[in-house]
């Protein structure tokens, strides 16, 4: 009955000039990826407990928790909490206490924080306690790192496998890019970098790959039906021919976030939050910096190479 879908982002066959501010996207990419590394460094991320080692307790109040008289109690006791928050119902309490010591020592500070909690608010207990030493934190760190590079390599690799060198390189240096934002991004808001936050920006790269492999795609394929069109006007057509379905992607995976942002709690709220900025710098970077860093590497270089490799062709994405 329909012959196109009844909502498009933009209308068919647009025409915009993308390529005309690449040095203005490329150069503020820079400087904001240069201000968030000088963030990283200070005051740096705030690390949680997977990552810094510590104590979490999970307690129970009577009532709901009064986290000004258990923050006056615990700062009276001189008990190092790192943080008080609500987890779950109004009478659930998350308490992260910044120490490490002997599993005697840890047992002699939940009887502790047991009696602040009696004296606040009595009738309160201890329901769970989990401790991380600063030796599995270090492994855990080193670990997540491992992790961010090897999937880099990986893309790397799979991208110079199906394309040509120029993409891959442009593609990873974006990724990189992307992920310094996103640190720039978590330092600032003071969310908790713990290991969901790794699982974030995993998330985040596989999501922006995706986003740029599908511009990267149309490119390819333009480039063998017209061969004698300039790449810096190619590149604009291909972006233009797949900006409907760039556009879609990243609106329904960041409507799809915003109530994890919202209701999701302490648990999964920080995620969410890094997915929705990582969603919208994803989607301006395929665009602004993947594509103009494309441009550079491959405008003399191109065009030789794909008529040299008859075997790579690719299947066309619709816009």
């Amino acid at each position: 009955m329909f012959n196109r879908p009844l909502f498009r982002f933009v209308p068919d066959n647009t025409r915009f000039a993308f390529m005309r501010a690449r040095f203005y996207g490329l150069a503020g990419s820079f400087i904001l990826s240069a201000l968030s590394v000088g963030l990283f460094f200070y005051p740096g991320l705030r690390l949680g407990l997977d990552f810094k080692g510590g104590i979490t307790i999970e307690a129970r109040t009577p009532g709901p928790a009064d986290f000004n008289t258990l923050r006056a109690a615990f700062a009276q006791a001189r008990v190092p909490t790192a943080g008080l928050q609500r987890f779950g119902a109004p009478d659930d309490l998350l308490i992260r206490l910044d120490t490490e010591a002997t599993p005697a020592a840890n047992q002699a500070m939940q009887h502790r924080v047991e009696q602040v909690l009696q004296q606040a608010q009595p009738g309160s207990r201890v329901l769970r306690q989990d401790v991380v030493g600063a030796s599995v934190s270090d492994e855990l760190l080193r670990n997540g790192i491992l992790a961010l590079v090897i999937s880099l390599g990986m893309i790397f690799a799979y991208i110079w496998f199906r394309f040509e060198w120029q993409f891959a390189v442009g593609a990873v240096v974006t990724l990189l890019l992307d992920v310094t934002k996103t640190m720039g991004f978590l330092v600032l808001t003071r969310i908790e970098f713990d290991s969901v936050m790794v699982a974030a920006i995993l998330t985040i790269i596989g999501y922006s790959t995706n986003d740029k492999v599908v511009v990267y795609d149309r490119v390819r394929e333009n480039l063998r039906r017209y061969k004698t069109m300039p790449l810096r006007q190619l590149i604009d057509l291909s972006i233009n021919e797949t900006l409907n379905r760039t556009l879609g992607t990243s609106s329904t995976v960041f409507l799809a976030s915003v109530p994890l942002a919202l209701f999701g709690g302490p648990s999964l709220s920080g995620f969410a939050m890094a997915m929705l900025f990582g969603i919208a710098i994803g989607t301006v970077s395929s665009i602004m910096i993947a594509a103009p860093i494309l441009l550079l590497l491959g405008e003399n270089r191109l065009r030789r190479e794909v008529s040299a490799a008859p075997g790579k062709s690719l299947a066309g994405h619709p816009s």
